[in-house]
């Protein structure tokens, strides 16, 4: 094939066929075709979409151009969880130890942050000694005793997704709803799991930022997942308020933890019971232990200390702190009645907790601590935030994100949040 023609097919026709797709990734994968090439094939999808074949097709690819992992050795039913990403959400903790002390095999293969959004690999590595790279035969072995395991894909996995999510970037072509769908889905699927819950965030400080939108990707990645024999469902969940009350690496460690320990923020415990509710049901196992009494009776907990330890970290380690702190105080007494995601998301960064390029360094003990959330009183000239840096001199630039950041009204001012759980797609 030509991939001139390619591109030229679906600038004006609007659809490829399989062949034509299995041709271009795979030609792209082995690099015969040139970046401009596939940067203007990727714009032309931009416009035109996919129908769904085409999407199957285009996944499916992505998916052959590397290796599928295969859990089918082992004596549980496995379940699997993504989140789109948001701010504060270090569900992935706890989440994974509830679902495995239940009796599932949780393959988390799982990123690193960029950006406002934090990434689960960086907060994990706040704990000493915790690797997060994993041969396939480490994985299975700590899925065999263990039950769980919380790492980063390998290199053979989707390797067409690697480049072309890089491409998308810097081409303007993010913004597209098939080519996100194929990405998350194409790597999802090479793990193997037999089941997975999407958990799609919708607001502010996600990358959906309405409901319409969102409903429509989960749609799609449903649509994706069952098609290619996986049990796939999805939530669509808030992200115009930061889950819990830390963004931040060992910040939201320690909140798992607390988690983990009965304990915990309230939208914590319920999106993580919740999700792990949802995988236990995709996989069979919902008459299984309940997720709610795994927390209450530290078995999640006993499953997230052997999850630590087989990846080299020290459970009982001290957490990094940030060699220096400032405290935000509320301008005025009444209640929260707004705290945007994307404003703490983008302080957190600015405090050091994220990235802006994929090389940079974190900070783990940098990030934002929340006194108050939307509904909580407040009084003049107490603390409303706390923020944690390991350079004073970022103080100002993250201080200067949350203006416009959050709103106090009136102690009386009656105050409804929108539920943490918006929607549900699929299974």
């Amino acid at each position: 094939m030509d991939v001139v023609d390619v591109i030229r097919a679906k600038r004006d026709i609007g659809v490829l066929t399989g062949a034509q797709i299995d041709w271009v990734i795979d030609a792209y994968t082995r690099g015969v075709v040139a970046e401009e090439q596939m940067s203007a094939l990727l714009m032309a999808i931009f416009f035109r979409g996919m129908t769904a074949q085409e999407l199957n097709s285009w996944t499916a690819a992505m998916i052959a151009s590397g290796e599928r992992m295969d859990f089918g050795a082992l004596s549980r039913p496995t379940t699997d969880k993504h989140s789109t990403g948001g701010v504060g959400d270090k569900i992935t903790l706890p989440l994974t130890p509830t679902v495995a002390a239940c009796g599932a095999a949780v393959p988390q293969l799982s990123g690193r942050g960029l950006g406002h959004t934090g990434g689960t690999l960086d907060k994990l590595e706040s704990i000493p000694g915790w690797r997060a790279t994993l041969t396939n035969d480490e994985m299975l072995q700590q899925l065999r005793d263990v039950g769980g395991v919380i790492c980063a894909a390998g290199d053979g996995l989707a390797p067409a997704d690697r480049k072309l999510y890089a491409l998308r970037d810097v081409t303007a072509t993010v913004e597209s709803v098939p080519l996100i769908a194929s990405s998350i889905m194409s790597k999802k699927i090479a793990e193997g799991t037999s089941a997975l819950v999407l958990d799609v965030k919708v607001g502010t400080g996600a990358f959906m930022k309405d409901v319409a939108q969102a409903h429509e990707l989960a749609e799609t990645m449903v649509e994706l997942g069952i098609a290619s024999g996986v049990k796939t469902a999805a939530l669509l969940t808030d992200m115009d308020t930061p889950l819990g009350r830390t963004a931040g690496n060992a910040l939201e460690v320690a909140e798992a933890l607390e988690v983990l320990a009965g304990g915990g923020p309230a939208d914590v415990v319920e999106l993580t019971v919740t999700l792990a509710r949802e995988m236990l049901r995709a996989c069979g196992l919902g008459t299984a232990k309940d997720p709610a009494d795994a927390l209450r009776d530290g078995s999640a907990m006993d499953v997230w200390r052997r999850m630590i330890r087989a990846q080299g970290g020290d459970p009982d380690a001290d957490l990094p702190r940030a060699a220096h702190t400032c405290v935000v105080s509320a301008p005025s007494s009444g209640r929260v009645v707004r705290l945007d995601a994307l404003a703490i998301g983008t302080a957190a960064w600015r405090l050091g907790a994220g990235r802006a390029r994929k090389e940079d360094a974190v900070s783990f003990g940098a990030g934002v601590e929340m006194h108050a959330k939307p509904g909580d009183v407040v009084r003049a000239g107490g603390p409303l935030l706390t923020l944690h840096a390991d350079d004073e001199e970022r103080f100002a630039r993250a201080i200067a994100a949350l203006e416009g950041g959050y709103e106090i009204a009136a102690a009386e001012t009656p105050f409804t949040p929108r539920p943490l759980v918006i929607d549900t797609v699929g299974a």
